[in-house]
């Protein structure tokens, strides 16, 4: 297993619905848009995708679209969950497909001890054919991936990357300086701060917006072009914090939709952002957009 160049800019794509379905159009349409911009890659089935209320043979149709749409763009596929075999088993059959790697996240719910984590990551590694993403994000699982557990699982080879959504700045720093993990910015308010550290990349729902701009700005920090990284910075962080004003994707999906891209359509228990949240975020991507002097795209 050789290694993989986890870096710049990765959208992780919603999953847009029609009457209950996946709206497999919409997806191809959506993603063909964003492959024409320097986005980086695309993530099929994290938790903006709303991985969780996908049956597994949804998300291995949600993953042949975007493979379908992404021209050359390499795609990492979410995979989640707590029972190892069904774990192994879908990771097999979404790496019979051309994917640039998984996004594994800790185990939820059962809140695991340290070292069953590392347990459990190491069998994923060693059973998949594909690099693994770590995806550090105990607000979703409930338990913490403490630095000595990810330094560990760095010395697998088989395991590549991480998305950093812990929150705890002193993990992030000493992850980018052991050097052995490519660390992805998973916050999107936290993308300046991480790449200004050293970090690789971002995995960023934001970049449904916009994404020339995050892309530039991921781009331009890691350049050290820092007069520009940090007009763009000032300029789109209200943005990013207004989608993530109420629970992800529901922003996302309520803007999009109002830009023509997919119907505003979630599955419960999610449920459809509020009027005041839609037009908050609606005013903040009008600004950013005119602060930086890139207009909207509508399908």
């Amino acid at each position: 297993m050789g290694s993989f160049d986890f870096s710049g800019l990765w959208v992780p794509l919603v999953t847009p619905f029609q009457a209950g379905h996946v709206d497999v159009a919409a997806l191809r349409r959506l993603t063909h848009h964003l492959a024409k911009t320097e986005v980086r890659g695309f993530v099929a089935c994290g938790s903006t995708g709303e991985a969780e209320s996908l049956t597994h043979e949804e998300q291995l149709t949600v993953l042949n679209t975007v493979l379908t749409a992404r021209d050359d763009k390499p795609v990492l596929m979410g995979l989640a969950g707590t029972r190892l075999d069904e774990m192994t088993a879908h990771l097999r059959a979404f790496a019979q497909r051309p994917i640039a790697g998984v996004l594994v996240s800790a185990p939820y719910y059962l809140r695991p001890a340290q070292a069953g984590i590392v347990a459990h990551f190491r069998a994923l590694a060693d059973a998949s054919p594909v690099p693994l993403v770590l995806y550090d994000v105990p607000t979703r699982t409930g338990v913490q991936m403490s630095l000595a557990t990810l330094l560990a699982l760095a010395a697998h080879p088989n395991i590549q990357a991480l998305k950093d959504c812990g929150g705890d700045a002193h993990k992030t720093r000493a992850l980018i300086a052991d050097g052995r993990l490519a660390v992805l910015a998973g916050d999107d308010d936290r993308i300046f701060s991480a790449l200004c550290m050293g970090g690789s990349g971002a995995i960023a729902a934001s970049g449904h917006l916009l994404p020339q701009l995050y892309a530039e700005l991921v781009s331009a920090t890691r350049a050290g072009q820092m007069p520009r990284a940090r007009r763009l910075y000032h300029a789109l962080t209200p943005l990013s914090q207004a989608f993530f004003a109420e629970p992800n994707p529901s922003v996302f999906k309520a803007v999009l939709a109002r830009q023509g891209w997919m119907s505003d359509e979630l599955r419960l228990p999610h449920s459809p952002a509020s009027v005041e949240a839609v037009q908050h975020t609606w005013a903040a991507l009008e600004a950013a957009g005119r602060a930086l002097e890139m207009p909207l795209s509508r399908p």
